[in-house]
């Protein structure tokens, strides 16, 4: 812990995971609206993966570069902001892009939070499931309180 009297350590941040759905930009605006009520920083998260984790899912050599995935990752995150906020951004919102899986990366964060929130499905959900396996993995290991938003 810092000295520094303004200073809030990182286990008061509200992190708010994002992978573009309407779901995760809707947990964005409610994770927005819970870190001003409590005064906290605000954290976007989104992750991405190598395309060879894809490649050998759906039997083929991906021709695309790790670069070029991350490269996305990094768009879809700004672009959701953009989206979301527009020019008025929280003055304490801060990003962040981890390399890995999010339920794995995102229970790690989790351990220096005061909340994670996440929409109730990402891109990935299959149609008719209450939670996406992210959402479900969190609800079930995260190390902070865990605030699913439906749309």
């Amino acid at each position: 812990m810092s000295d520094t009297p303004n200073e809030i350590p990182a286990s008061d941040r509200i992190i708010v995971g994002v992978d573009g759905s309407d779901h995760s930009k809707e947990a964005l605006r409610e994770g927005a609206r819970l870190a001003q009520a409590l005064d906290a920083p605000l954290e976007a998260i989104a992750c991405w993966h190598d395309p060879s984790v894809y490649a050998a899912s759906y039997g083929y050599i991906s021709e695309l570069k790790p670069e070029a995935f991350r490269a996305h990752s990094q768009d879809m995150l700004e672009n959701t902001l953009e989206e979301v906020f527009g020019q008025d951004r929280p003055a304490r919102l801060s990003t962040r892009l981890l390399h890995g899986r999010p339920a794995e990366l995102l229970v790690e964060e989790s351990k220096n939070a005061r909340m994670l929130v996440l929409g109730r499905r990402g891109v990935g959900g299959v149609l008719g499931m209450i939670l996406g396996s992210v959402s479900s993995a969190l609800v079930s290991h995260a190390h902070c309180p865990v605030l699913i938003v439906r749309r």
